[in-house]
């Protein structure tokens, strides 16, 4: 229950494509929270937004967002190499912090922006949203439950419908900002185990011609855990049908599946034959879930308890992710390193 009558005061930082929708729900559709700042070091970015939202205030410096005292919460949603600084810095501000995944780049990064959270006793929350789709969740409640006895074999994918600009994704973009959602999701969705061999395959199957340059488009990666359960993960930016996400659990008891491509579940039988339609973006299908995990944060913030997804369960996704890139490079299966011991690195099988 929310102990305060007054909406958190965020902060949003990062006024680009996922910013501008976190932006939107934080000043409209989310009353537990005001938007009351913007910064985004584009020159008039942040400006525009903030006054297309009616936010007071906007900033081209993070640095004076920070500083704001108005600010109770930030959320985070630059470019990926930025976040673990930036989480340091708003935990320093003693702002409660809600931060885009990655969260972190190494697993150096991710041990720091912890320990700057835990230090300043701040909430810091990833953003995962797939733990907060209604059907993902119920799938995740029905495992935790026991009805479904022990998972066994788990799958999860991303699918992204068209591969717009090769030249603007950065190396490792598959493992590290698509399939890390894949990660955690699989980490969910097997309580209590951890992953202890990664091994992954990946390459330059839509756009060959790009794979001088470092990007690969399709990836697979097997993950064995602790409790003798195998998962699979597979991504793909190109599948021509729509956007892609879906999670599977086939446990002792039973099975369970996760995720539908149909923007609503209904089928058009005409001359040309049977047809759905097909969601084509991610703030379409989990629009209620990027809104859900906002409301989640914002009632943390005011009963300043610890989120649902932490910055522990952020590195441990990101300790996955690095031992499949490992794993590509060396052609041979990697430890994932759980704990903060040699964060630096991972370990060959």
């Amino acid at each position: 229950m929310i102990t305060s009558a007054f909406p958190v005061s965020v902060g949003l930082i990062g006024a680009g494509r996922m910013g501008t929708f976190h932006a939107e729900a934080l000043a409209r559709r989310i009353p537990e929270a005001r938007l009351a700042a913007i910064a985004d070091p584009a020159p008039g970015l942040a400006h525009r937004l903030a006054q297309q939202l009616g936010c007071p205030k906007a900033y081209t410096s993070i640095e004076e967002l920070l500083a704001d005292s108005d600010i109770e919460a930030v959320v985070i949603a630059t470019p990926a190499r930025t976040h673990a600084a930036l989480v340091v810095a708003a935990s320093q501000a003693n702002k409660a912090i809600y931060c885009e995944k990655p969260m972190a780049m190494t697993l150096e990064e991710a041990d720091k922006a912890i320990a700057a959270a835990e230090a300043a006793n701040v909430p810091l929350q990833v953003g995962f949203n797939r733990r907060f789709d209604r059907g993902f969740r119920a799938g995740q409640e029905k495992i935790a439950s026991g009805r479904l006895g022990t998972p066994q074999l788990l799958r999860s994918n991303t699918r992204d419908p068209k591969l717009a600009d090769p030249s603007r994704i950065p190396q490792w973009t598959i493992f590290m900002e698509t399939l890390i959602h894949d990660f955690d999701t699989l980490n969910w969705l097997n309580p209590g185990a951890q992953a202890i061999e990664v091994y992954a395959t990946a390459d330059a199957v839509i756009r060959p011609d790009f794979k001088a340059q470092g990007l690969l488009d399709t990836a697979v990666v097997l993950i064995r855990y602790d409790n003798g359960a195998v998962a699979t993960a597979d991504a793909s930016f190109q599948a021509v049908y729509g956007y892609d996400v879906r999670a599977e659990v086939f446990a002792s008891a039973g099975l369970v599946t996760m995720g539908d491509l149909l923007s609503a579940h209904s089928t058009t039988y005409t001359s040309d034959g049977a047809s759905a339609e097909t969601v084509r973006y991610d703030q379409d299908l989990f629009r209620d879930a990027y809104i859900d995990e906002l409301v989640h944060f914002t009632r943390c913030v005011r009963e300043r308890r610890a989120p649902d997804v932490t910055g522990s369960d952020a590195r441990a996704a990101l300790a996955i992710a690095l031992a499949a890139i490992k794993s590509v490079e060396t052609g041979a299966p990697v430890r994932p390193l759980l704990s903060a011991e040699n964060p630096g690195s991972t370990l060959l099988l």
